[in-house]
């Protein structure tokens, strides 16, 4: 009786695991940085960057998902265009969210390939600085209170925008099935801004559980 007992709960408790494990694995998040490429007309006016992303998502299957990713970009001005403008210095800055759906190429495997593209919402930070020196307060025990000279940088001029765009890319990812994978990709992004779009690839590198 006792042995039909125990045998009967293993198998519940083995099925119940095996449930949850794939319960589990129907949600996916991960998170991830790397380099910034302006591409195309872009690419004249910026230079490598990086990137920060995350991205939380769910698995219709093992082969096909969907992702909600957030991003952020930073790419520096060139040294052509700052001389064009007449600024020192100045930087692009891009947060995207978009909605991506995916597609596994060996999902059961310990190295999967995928491909995924998308598309949403686009914001671009524009401004131009110049180094500057700003003054803090500072404190010591024998002089007290005294006014400290800090390097910073003054801004000559800001823009920002809203636009949509989308994004198209591959990569692979390495490790087991459930415990989670670490990842590389490169994704081509357009933010469309009338005739003058903006077009980078971040080359991202993160893991993905």
């Amino acid at each position: 009786m006792l042995k039909s007992l125990a045998f009967v709960s293993g198998i519940g408790l083995l099925c119940l695991t095996s449930s949850f494990a794939q319960e589990t694995s129907k949600f996916t998040f991960d998170i991830g940085a790397g380099f910034t490429n302006p591409v195309g007309n872009t690419a004249r006016h910026l230079d490598l960057g990086w990137n920060l992303g995350a991205g939380v998502g769910y698995n219709f299957n093992s082969h096909v998902g969907a992702k909600v990713n957030v991003g952020y970009n930073n790419m520096g001005i060139n040294s052509g265009t700052l001389s064009n403008i007449g600024a020192p210095e100045g930087r692009v800055s891009i947060l995207s969210a978009t909605i991506d759906p995916i597609v596994h190429l060996n999902p059961k495997g310990h190295v999967d390939f995928y491909v995924t593209g998308g598309g949403g919402f686009f914001h671009r930070y524009q401004e131009f600085t110049q180094p500057s020196v700003g003054v803090v307060t500072g404190f010591d025990p024998f002089f007290g209170f005294y006014p400290v000279p800090v390097a910073t940088h003054q801004i000559l001029g800001s823009y920002s925008v809203n636009k949509p765009g989308i994004d198209v890319g591959a990569g692979f990812a390495m490790g087991t099935r459930f415990h989670g994978k670490f990842f590389a990709e490169a994704k081509y992004n357009r933010m469309f801004l009338a005739d003058r779009h903006t077009d980078w690839v971040p080359v991202t590198f993160g893991f993905r559980w």
